[in-house]
């Protein structure tokens, strides 16, 4: 027999700004502790928690909640199932944070386009992480929504202060797949704006964001710089590709050449190469 959507118990469902959720897992206990962990971290309002893939599809299409938590393993449907279902429909599907026993089933979650996903047992702090980066996600959709609706409005971002043939093109923000951030025995789904910059070192691309730092599952930087916004990424060097929304300064260096200092949290300083040193200088009168 299917088991019904039902409402989940959550003491700030009605609290103003509350995202709202719905929880997919075949096990009641891993439902509850989903739940209990959501309560304590607050702002999250569980509208339903369902044990498999076929009433967690009904589920979305019929209450349309913000971030869907699913497990991969399910009856009915495997969680991957539901997104694919939901795309085969034309219904495009809330931010997916996959939550599983199992790494294996990342690289495919990935491709799916998911916001996250977490390993199980769930700690509190990664899920704090995870719906942290629903909330700012969620509030930058509205923001974007907001300024497009607002007649005559032109939308603003950093790109606007920078020489045209650096920014021009990040004026146009297409839609780019996720990244996969492999940290240890973490496998991190990142959205690229968040990347700061990555390097390649022995055949190996290191990816850094704000938050966190790992290995990506690209070959080449060439290779990851095809999956990204050109108007965006800049190659600064034959070892670098840098995120130019998220350079805090750029240092004069010997030769005529410079350096850029990045937002990371150790203020990463990246050479520019000598090409790219003189193409610089021209784009910003130096």
């Amino acid at each position: 027999m299917r088991s019904r959507a039902t409402p989940a118990r959550q003491d700030n469902a009605n609290s103003a700004g509350a995202i709202s959720a719905i929880i997919a897992d075949d096990e009641q206990l891993a439902r509850d502790e989903l739940n209990f962990l959501l309560g304590e971290i607050g702002g999250v309002e569980v509208v339903a928690q369902v044990a498999n893939g076929v009433d967690a599809l009904e589920a979305i299409e019929k209450l349309e909640p913000a971030v869907a938590f699913l497990d991969i393993q399910m009856p009915g449907l495997d969680g991957l199932s539901v997104v694919r279902k939901l795309r085969e429909r034309g219904i495009e599907p809330p931010h997916v944070i996959f939550s599983t026993a199992y790494d294996q089933f990342a690289v495919e979650a990935f491709r799916l386009e998911a916001m996250d996903y977490i390993l199980k047992p769930v700690e509190r702090e990664r899920l704090e992480e995870s719906v942290a980066r629903a909330r700012r996600l969620l509030a930058e959709k509205a923001l974007q929504e907001g300024q497009a609706q607002e007649p005559g409005g032109e939308r603003k971002n950093e790109a606007t202060s920078l020489p045209a043939g650096l920014g021009a093109a990040a004026r146009v923000a297409p839609s780019f797949n996720k990244l996969l951030l492999k940290s240890g025995a973490r496998n991190l789904i990142v959205d690229p704006q968040e990347l700061i910059y990555a390097t390649i070192d022995d055949g190996v691309i290191t990816l850094v964001t704000g938050q966190a730092e790992g290995q990506a599952n690209f070959r080449t930087l060439e290779e990851l710089q095809a999956s990204l916004d050109p108007g965006v990424f800049w190659r600064a060097h034959r070892s670098f590709v840098v995120n130019i929304h998220k350079i805090r300064e750029v240092v004069p260096w010997f030769k005529s050449s410079f350096q850029l200092k990045m937002d990371d949290k150790k203020a990463t300083e990246i050479p520019v190469s000598r090409m790219q040193s003189k193409r610089l200088r021209e784009m910003l009168n130096l």
